[in-house]
């Protein structure tokens, strides 16, 4: 539901969106096209996240990438480790913290988007700024 969610809202927002279930179809899809951004859940079926996070950023490093996780404990007493803090050592460009607002969702990729311009654009840029 949340990647259909995300898929609707996105497409509404003039962004052409493909849908990868879990991270084999996502390598795939990666081969076969080019994608000016990547949102990846860090639990996701057929393939660990983190392992996907690692292996997207190695064979696409200029593609900045979103990790998501809505990932809850059973025994809050024991410490948690921080899957998101993870992420962004293993190449994440953001991550978001399910449940997260549309607005915070387009933020971040227009973020990513804006820092991760072609040599170009990023140079002026920074003359204007």
């Amino acid at each position: 539901m949340v990647c259909m969610a995300i898929e609707v809202y996105l497409q509404r927002n003039n962004f052409r969106v493909t849908i990868a279930e879990g991270g084999e179809a996502g390598l795939r899809a990666l081969e076969h096209g080019q994608f000016d951004l990547m949102i990846i859940d860090i639990f996701m079926p057929h393939m660990r996240g983190f392992e996907s996070i690692r292996i997207f950023h190695e064979r696409a490093p200029v593609v900045p990438l979103i990790a998501m996780s809505g990932y809850a404990f059973a025994n809050l007493n024991s410490p948690a480790p921080d899957f998101l803090r993870m992420a962004l050592e293993l190449g994440a460009a953001r991550c978001l913290r399910k449940p997260f607002t549309p607005h915070a969702l387009l933020a971040a990729i227009t973020d990513c988007l804006a820092e991760h311009r072609p040599d170009g654009d990023m140079s002026s840029a920074a003359r204007m700024g």
